[in-house]
């Protein structure tokens, strides 16, 4: 494993937001959702995720994660993805969400 310092994790801004909608994306190439996840002073930004194994629609708006904000935007085919969604990989390769178990203001850093 690479060891980092903490001048290195103190540039990687971990921002804790609630989703807002989330919506089918049939032009990803692995199943996603796209997400609207509001981080409270930093605002409201998009993002997909390929969260459907775990996850339905209709269960997601509400429910606050964590996501990396401080990336480039990054063009997924006809969607401007502009933050990262974090997750972790169960034991078959499918993503849970990085999320906090209290409520906590949107655009929260992790400290």
């Amino acid at each position: 494993m690479q060891q980092i310092t903490w001048d290195d994790f103190e540039k990687v801004e971990l921002r804790i937001g609630t989703i807002l909608e989330a919506l089918e994306f049939p032009e990803a190439r692995k199943p996603a959702f796209k997400l609207k996840v509001d981080f409270g002073g930093l605002g409201v930004k998009t993002s997909s995720a390929q969260i459907t194994k775990h996850y339905t629609l209709k269960e997601l708006p509400g429910k606050q994660i964590v996501g990396v904000v401080n990336f480039p935007k990054k063009q997924i085919g006809k969607f401007m993805s502009e933050f990262l969604v974090t997750g972790f990989a169960d034991e078959n390769g499918d993503i849970v969400l990085t999320a906090v178990d209290k409520k906590v203001p949107n655009g929260s850093k992790l400290i």
